[in-house]
């Protein structure tokens, strides 16, 4: 049996970006393909945008406490561990309060989504929403975490969760390329609260090792003590979009003040001609 202490992380090789302004689709699928790893835009959205939103999602009648064993609070709806019926039921039910985030603002995310769909439309790729016969997802969904311990989100992949869904979630097939996790920003805390990312892109022996297999999450210290990592330094208004097949986490934050607040999807090829969309 393999000892989770002793287990040798593989180093993976990364590019990296980091600049000022608006984010662009040829960066978008740098990411998707697979040529860039993670990518953060700062002051890619305005900061009366960002307040709005915050606003927003601390007064919406649709916030929730999550309760699957990831401290935090959300409006929206998650697949993770989730059967797809479940999944898209609560997608349904929590699209007014999703929306009511942006009330009569332009919405960010969604700006984004239609210039991605334009512009792999012209490619003669499709880009949509990840959907079933129960319905199909947001666009989005609003997530507070509020771990008080080394981190506020552990150390985890996104990829185990996709590759576990099962048959019932067509997004299953997008564990084959690269899984993108994009997130959007309205608030940041006072100190702390940084997107870290390591330099590992765990193997299924290696979540096996791990005892994440299903779930990518949490890695253990021990176990990502010898890999080096890029800690970003995150504002409001920023953009993160991250090959989420990397092990990333988000560092410990001030209690007093601002909260951190960020608004995430997920999305990638699930065929040659499709990409998909869901949270």
């Amino acid at each position: 049996m393999s000892n989770p202490v002793f287990q040798t992380s593989a180093i993976s090789p990364v590019a990296i970006r980091e600049r000022t302004g608006s984010i662009s689709t040829a960066e978008i699928l740098s990411v998707l393909k697979g040529e860039i790893t993670a990518l953060h835009v700062k002051q890619a959205f305005s900061t009366q945008i960002a307040e709005e939103i915050t606003a927003n999602f601390v007064g919406s009648p649709g916030l929730r406490e999550r309760k699957d064993g990831v401290p935090g609070q959300y409006v929206g709806a998650s697949h993770y561990r989730k059967d797809a019926a479940t999944y898209f039921a609560e997608s349904e039910t929590a699209r007014p309060y999703v929306d009511a985030l942006f009330g009569n603002l332009v919405d960010p995310v969604r700006a984004l989504f239609d210039a991605l769909k334009r512009e792999l439309h012209n490619q003669g790729i499709e880009l949509r929403l990840a959907r079933s016969e129960q319905g199909q997802a947001n666009v989005c969904r609003a997530l507070s975490w509020s771990d008080g311990g080394t981190y506020s989100l552990d150390p985890h992949d996104d990829v185990a969760q996709v590759l576990s869904a099962g048959s019932e979630y067509e997004l299953s097939a997008v564990a084959n390329n690269t899984v993108a996790a994009l997130n959007f920003y309205p608030s940041i805390a006072e100190e702390g609260g940084n997107l870290r990312l390591w330099y590992h892109k765990p193997t299924v022996t290696d979540r096996k090792s791990q005892g994440v297999e299903t779930t990518g999450y949490p890695y253990s210290d021990s176990y990502l003590e010898d890999v080096p990592c890029r800690e970003f330094q995150l504002r409001a208004g920023d953009i993160a979009l991250i090959d989420g097949g990397f092990v990333h986490g988000v560092t410990r934050q001030s209690r007093n003040g601002k909260r951190r607040l960020v608004l995430n999807s997920f999305f990638g090829f699930a065929r040659q001609d499709l990409v998909l969309w869901w949270t």
